[in-house]
């Protein structure tokens, strides 16, 4: 792997020291950064094909095409702007309904779900290193007129820093192919939470000059490792909330262990095939007619380590070198038929295959129970999909039914939009979905006795209504309301340790976000608010009623429009509630209601700037964190990071 490592940078930097980006628009920069004005741009690129003269054509920045999973695509973007702001994280997401703990490399607390889901098998679990997970939706496919190369980097915690490297080029018209490795290595600042982790990604694309056949493949390898140490004692959390100076050294405190850490490691190799029988330009009628194979093989495992054992756990069966290790192989088959007509839109039928394995190596007796050791078996599942148009609007249905196995499972969405005007979008959308809880909840082994199980849930099921409204000019605002029974969570039981439960009684989930940016000259005020309200009568699904993040910023062009900046405040908040604990042993968050927390506002400061591709990024985090008290966690025992300099790059080659 290093190997692999140094000749994928190697590569990058070569490409760097090649690279030139110029604007071609004479002596005057004219460049805009809102994403839907980059058509304007151009850079002295060479693209591949030449033009009648036998010149080389210059590369437009909408010819660097990003391909989703689903085959939406979009063009590489260059530009700055307060949603880059929000995504200048180690997840490069924007991380608005999430609550990061000290460090960076470690996990979020969540504070809004969204119970919208299509799945029907159960996943591994360990769900706290879920955030930094790629799936087949995260990974991103491309088409390029010339290499392209991007280099990201952002500072961390005392000794830490992630960076990420990123290579793509087109070797013909028909075959693409892109490299990435991010590392992040962070130490914290508290006892023993160094956080550490591997990406490494491989895509290509091809299709024949004729365009019946393409094809996409990826393979990825993830390693996210993290030292656990129980979060503060009973006692440090009383030392913290002091605010007394001799504990702003944060590495004095006390920790409930120092000898822990866990690691969640993936493979992943993915094919998605499709041959066209019949091509649209083939037929007078306009229609198309393909088959398509998916094939994709999964390969994890999460694994919980500690040197001594812990009365923070409970008894175990052993008093050192303590190891849990699930595991889990899926391989996947799913074949489709698709068929487009431009009356009848465009209807889909599948037939999929999952081969599952999941557990560990050895059955566990615990005081009379039989605890086994693998949950396999193999389902066989059918769908269909279908969109059209009917008088402006737009219609689109995805089902799914799992119909041999042991696992049951279904799922249906249905949606509706309608474009009232060119900036105002109306669309409403219904989800069903039942499926089987991970299967941390139905089968956990442990050389501590308190966490080993075997249970035999029910399917989770939920249903959401929601209804969007999009508009630049007026707003954006999200409704759902959303309906869950047989929710499975952990708790800690009658003796204190932490077992998987389910819920007897339906939760309802109303949600309500608006987003809004109001500008005044080169001042805007960027605002996102969410209102939730849960009814449950057990208290098992706890969550804010209010989030909301303001953002007061300034933005303007300076030496000739060579330079563009934007600086200001951003505000995060949320109102107190029985926020999740976590456990670092399942890497999963449990339920309390023991204890509020929230109520606390985060103020950060930045000044970004962007010269030609380069995007440079300074912030000033949690500045108030001396002035309004020390009462800000991630997780209960888990204080939230104290104020930080931080600052990044984002770096885009064009050759």
């Amino acid at each position: 792997m290093k190997q692999i490592i140094l000749s994928f940078f190697l590569l990058c930097f070569t490409q760097l020291t090649y690279s030139q980006i110029e604007n071609l628009s004479g002596g005057n920069r004219t460049e805009r950064d809102d994403a839907a004005n980059q058509k304007e741009l151009t850079f002295k690129s060479i693209d591949t094909s030449k033009t009648k003269e036998g010149k080389d054509k210059i590369a437009k920045i909408e010819q660097y095409l990003i391909v989703s999973n689903l085959n939406d695509t979009t063009y590489v973007d260059t530009t700055l702007s307060i949603q880059k702001e929000y995504k200048f994280n180690d997840l490069r997401k924007d991380n608005f309904n999430l609550m990061a703990f000290s460090n960076m490399g470690q996990t979020y607390n969540t504070l809004s779900y969204d119970f919208k889901s299509q799945r029907l098998m159960p996943l591994l679990g360990a769900r706290a290193k879920s955030f930094s997970y790629r799936t087949v939706e995260d990974i991103k496919y491309y088409h390029v007129p010339t290499p392209l190369t991007e280099l990201f980097y952002k500072t961390g915690f005392k000794q830490g820093q992630v960076a990420q490297g990123f290579f793509t080029v087109n070797t013909s018209e028909q075959f693409n192919f892109s490299i990435s490795y991010k590392g992040l290595r962070s130490l914290g600042q508290y006892q023993h939470i160094l956080a550490s982790s591997g990406d490494f990604e491989f895509t290509t694309n091809y299709k024949t000059k004729s365009e019946r056949y393409i094809a996409k493949i990826h393979f990825l390898a993830q390693d996210i490792s993290n030292e656990e140490n129980g979060g503060l004692t009973t006692e440090g959390m009383g030392y913290f909330e002091s605010g007394d100076p001799e504990f702003l050294d944060r590495g004095v405190f006390d920790v409930n262990f120092e000898d822990a850490d866990n690691i969640l490691k993936a493979k992943r190799f993915h094919l998605d095939h499709r041959y066209y029988i019949v091509k649209p330009s083939d037929s007078l009628a306009n229609h198309s007619l393909n088959v398509n194979h998916i094939l994709s093989f999964d390969d994890q495992s999460y694994q919980f380590n500690q040197t001594s054992a812990s009365d923070y756990f409970g008894d175990s069966f052993k008093t050192s070198s303590l190891s849990d290790r699930a595991s889990l192989e899926n391989f996947y088959n799913e074949f489709q038929v698709n068929y487009s007509n431009r009356l009848l839109g465009d209807l889909q039928f599948n037939v999929s295959h999952d081969n599952y394995n999941y557990g560990y190596d050895q059955i566990v007796i615990l005081e009379g129970e039989h605890i086994t050791n693998r949950i396999k078996g193999n389902i066989v599942g059918i769908g269909g999909k279908y969109h059209n148009t009917f008088g402006g609007f737009d219609i689109y249905g995805d089902a799914g039914l799992n119909v041999t196995g042991d696992f049951a499972g279904n799922y249906f969405t249905g949606k509706a939009g309608y474009q009232f005007t060119d900036d105002i979008l109306v669309s409403a959308e219904i989800n069903h979905n039942a499926s089987q809880p991970n299967y941390n909840f139905l089968l956990y082994q442990s050389d501590y006795l308190n966490y080993n199980w075997q249970t035999n849930f029910s399917t989770e099921k939920t249903q959401q209504l929601s209804f969007k409204v999009e508009s630049d000019k007026l707003l954006n605002l999200t409704v759902d309301y959303s309906t869950v029974s047989d929710y499975a969570y952990f708790a800690k039981d009658d003796e204190g340790g932490v077992k998987p439960f389910q819920n007897s009684e339906t939760i309802t989930y109303l949600r309500v976000r608006l987003d809004k940016e109001i500008r005044f000259g080169n001042f805007a005020l960027d605002n996102s608010i969410m209102y939730q309200n849960v009814q449950d009568d057990n208290q098992v699904m706890n969550m804010p009623e209010f989030i909301t993040r303001n953002t007061l910023y300034y933005r303007n062009e300076f030496f000739s429009k060579a330079l563009l900046l934007e600086t200001g405040v951003t505000l995060n908040y949320f109102s107190d509630y029985y926020m999740n604990a976590y456990d670092p042993l399942l890497a999963e968050f449990y339920v309390q209601t023991d204890r509020e927390y929230g109520n606390f506002p985060r103020l950060d400061f930045f000044l970004n700037a962007k010269i030609q591709q380069t995007r440079i990024y300074f912030k000033v985090e949690h500045f108030n964190a001396p002035l309004t008290g020390y009462d800000y966690y991630s997780a209960p025992n888990y204080p939230y990071r104290d104020l930080t300099i931080r600052f990044g790059i984002v770096w885009n080659f064009f050759m």
